[in-house]
């Protein structure tokens, strides 16, 4: 659900340059579902959240993003409207481009052409894989995978423990689960050890107690 496919520090570096500093508090959209802008996004701090409207009209987390990933691009390659919602899960700051501006620097800069080439790829994947997850794994594992792929993407380790900011409502819906059985997953993960819940936050103190939830299930 974490973006593991960002653009390289270069490539950032080139983006931040000609964009412009923006920032957004927790709660904010950022971009809209069906809107006709083109601009394009560039996280360099905070977490967001995508999301999409079911014909339901129940929303649907489809990923969480954060620092190096890219959001927006897809409407300002085809110039379609956008394909799903980013709202921001904490306080964040990004570098904004029009569509003109990152069609130039992309034009200009052939090896960031073939950064963002293989994160479409790696996005592709990590979607392909979390659908086998959804069908194959119990709340539990998907939940301790999510933890996992969280704290190794956004965690700020301290002293040996690592801290993810993230509603437990927002990690059940990336669960694809109700929030009553994530909450029963959170604690058997706390009574063995690995986790420890505050409000907004998640802070794992055993990595490998997690990563056995995932292997036993596997």
């Amino acid at each position: 659900m974490t973006g593991t496919c960002r653009l390289s520090d270069e490539g950032q570096s080139g983006l931040i340059a000609v964009g412009t500093a923006r920032r957004w508090a927790s709660g904010q959209v950022l971009i809209r579902e069906f809107e006709a802008t083109d601009h394009v996004l560039l996280i360099t701090d905070g977490q967001v959240k995508i999301s999409s409207a079911a014909p339901s009209g129940r929303e649907v987390l489809l990923a969480i993003r954060g620092p190096g990933d890219l959001l927006g691009e897809t409407a300002a390659i085809d110039g379609q409207v956008r394909s799903a919602t980013v709202t921001a899960l904490t306080a964040v700051e990004a570098v904004t481009l029009t569509a003109v501006e990152f069609l130039r620097f992309i034009n200009t800069t052939p090896t960031v052409a073939v950064e963002l080439l293989r994160m479409v790829v790696g996005r592709l994947r990590e979607s392909s894989r979390r659908r086998l997850e959804g069908g194959a794994y119990d709340v539990s594992t998907r939940t301790a995978l999510l933890l996992i792929d969280l704290a190794l993407s956004y965690g700020r380790e301290i002293d040996g423990r690592i801290t993810v900011k993230m509603r437990q409502a927002d990690l059940a819906d990336a669960a694809g689960a109700s929030r009553e059985a994530v909450a029963k997953a959170l604690r058997v993960f706390r009574d063995a050890g690995a986790l420890r819940t505050t409000r907004g936050r998640f802070e794992i103190l055993r990595m490998d107690v997690l990563r056995e939830y995932t292997e036993s299930a596997g």
